[in-house]
């Protein structure tokens, strides 16, 4: 009779990848099975000579084989001998090949959005290769307190709590992290609400569009910062509602240029983006008064408001506000990490009934296990002493950068008086910026360039960002030495 066994040399393990051996075994069989590779009744090598053959140990083998049993990919006989299951679950689709026309339908004419280009923020998703990532927006993982995290991602799975999860909670936000930002978050800003004046949202842009999409439709006019946040600038347009941006100074928006007929104010208070320019006491009295009297509302994007090391930062707008007028946009993503897209927003109570009835269209809401664990990391102090050891190194990091720029000749357009991540640098009038950070990316240096936070993209912008939260400090003055060289080979004008 033949032997119909497996050879042991189809199997493959990546010694470089991330992911633990016994998984990589698991994951190449049931690649194999599902693709038809090995038909089922085919007999697996023992697990003693596929351990011999990967070089791993016997027991590594026979876990990822007893699982795979347990899922019935894999069945076994009574002398211990794995088989490709024969109830396996391979897929019974047909894969007759799709016939028609390649090239299908002129959708650039259909697309609501045309071929117009959006001025995006691009950033290199491979930005840890760079040895000099003066990157914003990211995370550094020295920081951060991995085995915190994953012990609140166990909890969170915990049989109560996965029973909360697994269930049809139709578009509600989970109570524990709802109850931890009323009680904890919001009043470190002064700012007192209820359950039902919150929403959860799958970060802070999100937060944005739901209000745009419920505020702003054609015949509506909306004032937006310039420079600012690019992303808002493009959903307002999205809206068919009138955008007009308003120049900042070095107190940030300024109050007395808003016109008239204005329906909603997007503003970042606290600190501008990107300029780091914080709006005084008394220009905030001056435009919750003008949203008064003009009937407007006051959208405040309150980022960052954490990475006060410096000093406290200045009251948010939403504290001030006594009559509804201001919806509080807040976010996690900042403070844990980008990739966990968990922010909130605040607001008069009809205000959260239609952006939970909104966000139900999209999504019910951001998955329930990422706010438990969230909630969980948050309710143990993990995110407290997470948010000391950052304000720590991040003030280390702002001296010694703020310090080699200065000795290098580069001048500091803007800065975060309480801390923050990120300063804003003016380069010599000449240089486009967009240029100047394609040729240090030759160099190692990453740089963020100005020219998507404006809205006049017909000239060149000398102006661009550079964050101290995702380089080390060892690196700062080699990384600046670096960029300060490249700036002198530009002409001044």
């Amino acid at each position: 009779m033949a032997d119909n066994t497996i050879p042991a040399e189809i199997f493959f393990l990546d010694r470089a990848s991330r992911n633990p051996l016994q998984m990589q075994l698991r994951q190449s069989l049931v690649a194999a099975i599902l693709s038809k590779r090995l038909a089922p009744g085919a007999k697996l090598p023992s697990s003693r000579k596929l351990a011999d053959y990967l070089k791993v140990s016997r027991i590594t083998v026979t876990l990822a084989y007893q699982e795979l049993m347990s899922q019935g990919y894999l069945s076994a006989n009574a002398r211990s001998a794995y088989y490709v299951s024969q109830d396996a679950p391979v897929p019974r689709l047909s894969q007759t090949p799709r016939t028609g026309s390649s090239a299908g339908a002129d959708w650039s004419s259909k697309l609501k959005s045309g071929q117009r280009r959006l001025r995006r923020i691009v950033k290199p998703v491979d930005w840890r290769r760079y040895p000099y990532p003066f990157i914003y927006g990211q995370m550094d993982m020295t920081l951060f307190d991995h085995t915190a995290w994953r012990d609140c991602s166990r909890r969170a799975l915990g049989r109560k709590d996965f029973e909360d999860m697994a269930g049809d909670v139709a578009n509600a936000d989970d109570p524990m992290l709802v109850n931890h930002i009323c009680s904890r978050t919001l009043p470190r800003r002064g700012i007192s609400a209820t359950p039902a004046e919150i929403l959860v949202t799958v970060g802070a842009q999100n937060a944005l569009w739901l209000i745009i999409q419920l505020l702003m439709r054609k015949g509506t006019h909306a004032i937006c910062e310039n420079p600012g946040y690019p992303d808002l600038v493009e959903a307002l347009r999205m809206s068919a509602a009138r955008v007009t941006p308003v120049d900042v100074d070095e107190h940030g928006l300024p109050t007395d240029q808003l016109p008239d007929d204005v329906d909603a104010v997007f503003v970042t208070p606290s600190h501008h983006a990107p300029t780091a320019a914080t709006m005084p006491m008394s220009r905030r009295q001056q435009l919750l008064t003008a949203a008064d009297e003009n009937d407007f509302a006051i959208i405040e994007d309150d980022y960052e408001f954490e990475m006060s090391f410096l000093s406290p930062p200045s009251p948010a707008l939403k504290s001030l506000d006594r009559n509804g007028r201001v919806i509080y946009v807040g976010s996690f993503s900042k403070s844990l990490f980008p990739g966990l897209r968990l922010g909130y927003l605040v607001a008069p109570e009809p205000v959260i009934e239609a952006a939970r009835e909104l966000r139900s269209l999209m999504l019910r809401h951001p998955p329930g296990h990422l706010q438990r664990t969230a909630a969980y990391f948050l309710a143990l102090g993990h995110y407290d002493a997470l948010i000391m050891r950052m304000r720590a190194e991040f003030e280390k990091r702002r001296q010694v950068m703020t310090e080699t720029l200065s000795n290098e000749g580069i001048q500091i357009s803007g800065a975060a008086s309480f801390g923050g991540t990120s300063l804003w640098i003016e380069g010599p009038e000449a240089l486009d910026s967009l240029k100047f950070a394609d040729e240090l990316l030759e160099t190692g240096v990453l740089i963020e360039p100005g020219a998507p936070f404006f809205d006049d993209q017909s000239k060149a912008c000398r102006f661009f960002r550079i964050a101290y939260s995702s380089i080390a400090t060892e690196k700062i003055q080699a990384g600046i030495a670096t960029m300060a060289k490249s700036l002198r080979s530009h002409p001044a004008r």
